[in-house]
C-alpha cells in the first residue's frame, strides 16, 4: 500500500455551504439561557481529578460560570436563590472535548453555523478546538465569550500552513507572525510543507510563543515533528507512515515510538472513526444509517454516500492493507495509552458522515475496541484537555474554581462509557440546558 494515500485522505470533506438554509429572523430570535446559580444535589460526582473516581451523594454549587463548591451533601450551603438540580442516583461530570473539530465560516447563513455550534452542546461537548480557521472567525469566538452565542467554548486555529497556502520558508515565517498578531490559539499544519517551510514555521512559532499541531508532512516525517516540539500529532498522522503499518507490527515498534511520543511531550488526537470511514473499511450500509443525519442538509448526506461509495470502490484493490492499517491503529492508540502518551478526545467532525457532537458516539466505541478504559477515554475528553488548555482558563475537573462546563447522566459511565449518553442535562459555562430543552431544540433543527 503506497502511503502517498494519506495526502488525499487528509483534506477534509466539509459540508457544503451552499446547502445551508438561511436563517429567518425569528430562528435568529431564539433566546438563550444564561448563567445563574445551580445546586446539584445528592449526585454522584466524577470529579475526573487524579486518584478519584466516584464520590457519592454529593452537593455541587454554581455560580455565573464557575463552580464554587463541592463536597459531601449536608456540608455545603446552598445558597437561597440558587436552583435546586435534585440529581440522586445521578452522575455529574465535566463536560465533554472535540479536540479536532470545524466551525462553519462567517460566511454560512447564521442560523446554520448556530445549529453547527448546538449539535456540539446537545452531546455534553462544552469545548471545540476549531482546527481550520476562516477570516473573520475570531470575532465569532468573541460572540461566544460573550455569551450572545449559545456553543461550546471555542479555542480556534487559524487558516492552515499547507503545501497550497505556503511557498517559502519566508512566507511560513511570516504567516506565523499574521496569526500570532490576529489572535489565533494555535496554527494549524496541513500537508505538502517543505522541510524548509515546516522549520521556518516551526522556529517563529517558538520565537512567537503560538503553539502547532495537525498533520505531519511527507518531506517533515514523525520523528523530525517531535524533535521540533510540534504540541499535537490528530489522526494520528505520521505514525503509521513511520512504522509501515500496511503490515502487522511488533510490539516493541509500537512501544518504542510511544515512548518517543510522550518523552517529546507530544500529545495525540487520534479521530479513530472517521479515519475507518476514510480508508474505506466501514460499512458503508451502516453509516447511512445514522439517525443523526437528519441534523444535516440532505444534499450533503448524499455526497457524503458518493464520496463513501466512491471511496470503498476504490479500496477494493488494496483493502487487505487497509484493513491491517485500521488494525495497526487500535494497537498503536492502546500502546500510545499505556505509555503514558497524552490523548485527547477527537472526531474531525463535521466531515464525511461525522455530525458534529454525535460523531463521539462512533468514537469512542472504537476508543473501546482499541482496549481503552471508559476511565481512559473520559480522561482524553475531560481532565487532559483541561490540562492542554491551562494556561488559558480553568476547567476539565469537578471542583471549585473551574469553568462550569458539566454533563449530567442517568447512568455511570465508568461502568459503560455509553452512559455518557444518558443525558439529564448539559450546562455550559454556568448555561443550564436540561434534557428536554435539548430535544426540543434538536426537533427544531431537523425541521429546518
Amino acid at each position: 500500500m503506497k502511503f502517498e494515500l494519506r495526502v488525499s485522505l487528509a483534506v477534509p470533506i466539509l459540508l457544503s455551504l451552499a446547502c445551508a438554509p438561511a436563517a429567518s429572523p425569528a430562528s435568529r430570535a431564539t433566546s438563550q439561557p444564561e448563567p445563574g446559580v445551580y445546586a446539584f444535589v445528592g449526585v454522584n460526582v466524577l470529579p475526573m481529578t487524579d486518584g478519584q473516581q466516584m464520590l457519592a451523594d454529593q452537593t455541587v454549587v454554581v455560580r455565573g460560570e464557575r463552580i464554587v463548591s463541592a463536597g459531601p451533601r449536608g456540608s455545603v450551603e446552598i445558597p437561597a436563590e440558587a436552583t435546586r438540580i435534585d440529581a440522586q442516583n445521578q452522575y455529574l461530570l465535566p463536560g465533554l472535548a472535540e479536540m479536532h473539530g470545524h466551525i462553519p465560516p462567517p460566511s454560512a447563513p447564521q442560523q446554520y453555523v448556530s445549529d453547527v455550534l448546538f449539535l456540539y452542546v446537545a452531546n455534553g461537548i462544552t469545548t471545540v478546538r476549531g482546527m481550520l480557521g476562516w477570516p473573520g472567525q475570531l470575532e465569532l469566538r468573541e460572540r461566544v465569550n460573550r455569551g450572545e452565542v449559545l456553543s461550546p467554548t471555542l479555542y480556534l486555529a487559524g487558516p492552515s500552513f499547507s503545501g497550497q497556502s505556503i511557498g517559502s520558508p519566508e512566507q511560513a515565517a511570516a504567516r506565523v507572525e499574521q496569526q500570532k498578531q490576529e489572535g489565533w490559539d494555535l496554527l494549524k499544519i496541513h500537508p505538502g510543507l517543505t522541510l524548509q517551510e515546516y522549520d521556518a514555521m516551526a522556529d517563529a512559532a517558538h520565537r512567537l510563543e503560538i503553539r502547532f499541531g495537525g498533520h505531519v508532512p511527507e518531506e517533515v516525517g514523525l520523528m523530525h515533528a517531535l524533535e521540533s516540539r510540534q504540541e499535537t500529532f490528530d489522526h494520528l498522522d505520521g505514525y503509521i507512515e513511520y512504522l509501515q503499518g500496511d503490515r502487522p507490527l511488533a510490539q516493541e515498534a509500537l512501544v518504542e515510538v510511544a515512548r518517543k511520543t510522550r518523552e517529546a511531550g507530544a500529545w495525540v488526537v487520534p479521530t479513530m472513526a472517521l479515519w475507518e470511514t476514510l480508508l474505506g473499511v466501514a460499512d458503508l450500509e451502516e453509516l447511512e444509517q445514522y439517525p443523526e443525519l437528519k441534523y444535516m442538509p440532505s444534499d450533503q448526506v448524499e455526497r457524503w454516500r458518493e464520496a463513501a461509495a466512491a471511496r470503498a470502490r476504490d479500496a477494493q484493490s488494496e483493502m487487505e492493507g487497509r484493513r491491517q492499517v485500521a488494525e495497526n491503529r487500535k494497537k498503536l492508540l492502546k500502546v500510545l495509552n499505556d505509555e503514558g502518551v497524552q490523548i485527547l478526545m477527537g472526531t474531525d467532525a463535521p466531515q464525511i458522515f461525522s455530525v458534529p457532537g454525535f460523531s463521539l458516539r462512533h468514537e469512542l466505541a472504537v476508543m473501546t475496541d482499541s482496549g481503552l478504559t471508559p476511565h481512559d477515554i473520559l480522561v482524553s475528553g475531560t481532565r487532559n484537555v483541561g490540562r492542554y488548555f491551562k494556561d488559558q482558563d480553568a476547567f476539565g475537573t469537578v471542583q471549585p474554581g473551574m469553568r462550569a462546563d458539566l454533563l449530567l447522566v442517568s447512568a455511570n459511565p465508568l461502568e459503560n462509557i455509553e452512559n455518557i449518553f444518558r443525558q439529564t442535562g448539559v450546562m455550559v459555562r454556568g448555561r443550564w440546558l436540561p434534557a428536554e430543552e435539548i430535544a426540543k431544540r434538536l426537533d427544531a433543527i431537523a425541521a429546518r
